[in-house]
């Protein structure tokens, strides 16, 4: 007798009993996110959903021989941080290559590079993310800088916000950049006063050296994605929103199938490419619990940093721009593209930084309505950085959400109102006044180009203290906001902007067993300490991943 198809199916059953076993989190206590119950005491999960959500007694009524228990001895339980902007594999190759952001020097920025191309001879280097506003002398890095440590070896570095990078000059040369090069609509090639290329590209410009930059194999994706994921749990991120490229879905998928994706992916496309997912007929919210598609990315403007982002006014640093709109815009791709997408049932999320970028988008946003049938399409702007006070009422009116990284308002806070003025810095980052608007507000972070770790957000958007420490009540202290009010940003609000608040987001029977513990309770502690709290444990999909 064949005894293998039995044996199939006792260890079928067996790991099917594994799966569905219940876990019981009792005396927490549990900041649910949801109105009709804030508040319990204890968790129940079976599989990967909540069965319920209440007090430890009654938990215990629900606790049989099969369930692991789990005593919270009184620590804070939330739902899983759902971060709504991340660049997830590049954040995974930042975890493995050059750091530059330690740099508080210009003799820092040469170290780092000389003692990295040390150790890694021959290849490119790239990623980085320095930060010259940390430097003892705040002007761009040029070529030579890197030419005097690294000659031999091409180097192509970012600056943090991604929207700029410098260049040795041997990447210059392989890259056929010279001082007869013209600049690319949407972008800028820094040039010394004799009109050599100093080495920054700005924006657009940054393309004419990442087509000569060898792509990374998909092994290397792969590593990149599984140092990413290692990192997302740590933080107690259960979700993410990502600006996906196609080599990176290979990555997320080969992690699903190989069932180390402990964490779920809401991807969004370059919108130049929105026509493959229409053909494809996929939409908004289309895919599994896992990875889902159907949102679409685009770039109205650059950086503040870069003095790329887009204001109505000139730069009071540089009273030569008034930023830069993206190409897709002055060539009028922008507005067909979304059009198009839209009426295909395809979100759009698209970067706006300064205040003239996201009035335009705003102007689109309305025209899309007037004119494409309605659906719940929920725009969203990401970022929102600069934002007049009386276009504020307008995404609430529109259904636009802004899509915030907090961490930014903290960074930027250092160096911001130099820009742009005492002025405009009045409307930067108001999270308050789109709250009170009635705005649909949600957090991340933009890792690599900040920190991953949630805590640092909710304690910028709630102490809105600048790295600096120059402002101890805060940087323009009437946009802070509650705890309460973050942590909704971070989970529900972020679930909801991709079309998953029904699913996950806040502790609710039905929903999915993504939960978190902290080592502290961060509502009732002074929010100065916020940062300093720790994630205990990851829960995802019913499943422990993480415990420090």
């Amino acid at each position: 007798m064949n005894y293998l198809p039995i044996l199939i199916i006792i260890f079928s059953s067996i790991i099917l009993q594994a799966q569905e076993m219940k876990k019981a989190f009792i005396n927490g206590k549990v900041y649910t996110v949801n109105d009709n119950q804030p508040l319990a005491e204890a968790v129940v999960v079976e599989g990967n959903k909540i069965i319920f959500v209440g007090s430890s007694s009654d938990a215990k009524k629900l606790i049989d021989n099969s369930t692991e228990v789990i005593d919270l001895k009184g620590k804070l339980m939330l739902p899983g941080f759902i971060d709504n902007h991340v660049h997830f594999v590049s954040g995974g190759f930042y975890l493995l290559g050059i750091d530059l952001r330690p740099a508080k020097s210009t003799t820092e920025f040469k170290n780092i590079l000389k003692d990295y191309a040390a150790k890694h001879p021959g290849k490119w280097i790239t990623g980085g993310y320095w930060n010259h506003e940390n430097w003892e002398v705040k002007d761009l890095p040029t070529k030579e800088m890197i030419d005097e440590v690294v000659p031999n070896q091409p180097v192509f570095v970012e600056r943090l916000d991604g929207h700029m990078g410098v260049a040795n000059s041997l990447a210059l040369k392989l890259a056929g950049i010279t001082k007869e090069t013209e600049t690319p609509e949407g972008g800028l090639i820094v040039k010394d006063i004799s009109g050599e290329p100093t080495g920054v590209l700005k924006d657009n410009a940054m393309n004419l050296i990442y087509r000569v930059i060898p792509e990374p194999s998909d092994e290397e994706n792969y590593e990149a994605l599984l140092a990413a994921l290692e990192e997302a749990k740590k933080l107690g991120i259960t979700s993410v929103h990502d600006i996906t490229f196609a080599d990176a879905l290979k990555a997320f998928e080969r992690a699903k199938t190989e069932g180390k994706l402990t964490c779920r992916i809401y991807t969004r496309w370059p919108i130049a490419d929105y026509k493959s997912l229409v053909e494809k007929n996929i939409k908004a919210g289309y895919g599994d619990n896992l990875i889902k598609m159907g949102s679409l990315k685009a770039f109205a403007d650059g950086s503040l940093g870069s003095s790329t982002a887009w204001f109505f006014e000139k730069y009071n640093q540089d009273t030569t721009t008034f930023g830069l709109p993206m190409d897709i815009i002055t060539d009028g791709s922008m507005e067909k593209w979304c059009l198009d997408a839209d009426k295909n049932g395809l979100q759009l999320s698209v970067h706006a930084i300064g205040d003239r970028a996201n009035s335009y988008m705003l102007d689109l946003f309305e025209k899309i309505t007037k004119e494409n049938p309605e659906w719940d399409r929920r725009f969203r702007i990401e970022h929102a950085q600069h934002v007049r006070f009386q276009d504020i009422p307008r995404f609430a009116k529109l259904g636009v959400i802004a899509s915030v990284q907090p961490y930014h308002c903290i960074d930027d806070g250092v160096w911001a109102e130099k820009r742009i003025g005492p002025e405009r810095i009045k409307y930067t980052y108001p999270f308050k006044s789109f709250l009170e608007a009635g705005v649909k507000l949600c957090f991340g972070t933009d890792w690599y180009v900040a920190p991953l770790n949630p805590l640092l957000g909710l304690y910028a958007a709630v102490t809105r203290r600048t790295l600096d420490d120059k402002y101890p009540d805060g940087w323009i202290p009437e946009q802070k906001i509650s705890i309460e009010d973050a942590i909704k940003c971070y989970t529900i609000n972020s679930a909801y902007a991709a079309f998953e608040e029904n699913k996950k987001g806040s502790i609710e029977v039905g929903k999915l067993a993504d939960l978190i513990v902290l080592s502290d309770d961060i509502l009732t502690i002074d929010p100065v300490k916020i940062k300093d709290a720790e994630v205990l444990m990851t829960v995802f999909d019913g499943k422990i991943i993480y415990k420090k």
